[in-house]
C-alpha cells in the first residue's frame, strides 16, 4: 500500500501547535517529556513516559490509530490498536518542536524531580 494511503493517517493534517495542547491548557502537571503527534488530525499530546499521556488518550478518544513522534530526528507512526512501529508518509510541517524548547519541557514547567513522575 502507498504510503500516502494509509487510512488514519493524513499527511496533509497540520500540527495543533509546539506543545502538548492539554498541559498547556492546564490539564495536569503541565509538562511532559516527549511529544506525539495524531497522524489524522495533527493533535500534539505529550507521550505515554509523561504525566499525562495526552497523546495516546486523544487518539483513543477521537479513533485515530496512528501517533507520529514530534521530536527532532526521529520519523515513526506507532499503532495504538496494533502496538506496532510503522513507515509513513512525510507529514506536513513542522514535523518536531522548536530545538530551542527543551526536552523535558515546556521550559519553566519541569519540577527538578521530574524523573520520578515518569511512566
Amino acid at each position: 500500500m502507498a504510503h500516502d494511503q494509509i487510512p488514519g493517517i493524513d499527511p496533509a493534517a497540520k500540527p495543533s501547535g509546539d506543545g502538548c495542547v492539554e498541559c498547556q491548557a492546564g490539564d495536569g502537571p503541565g509538562w511532559w517529556l516527549h511529544l506525539r503527534r495524531c497522524a489524522a488530525c495533527g493533535h500534539i499530546g505529550c507521550c505515554d513516559s509523561s504525566p499525562s499521556q495526552h497523546g495516546t488518550r486523544h487518539a483513543r478518544a477521537a479513533g485515530h490509530p496512528f501517533v507520529a513522534s514530534f521530536e527532532p530526528g526521529e520519523a515513526w507512526f506507532w499503532n495504538i490498536e496494533t502496538g506496532q512501529y510503522y513507515e509513513g508518509p512525510d507529514l506536513a510541517p513542522p514535523t518536531a518542536h522548536p530545538l530551542s524548547q527543551p526536552t523535558p519541557g515546556p521550559r519553566g514547567k519541569v519540577p527538578a524531580d521530574w524523573q520520578l513522575h515518569l511512566h
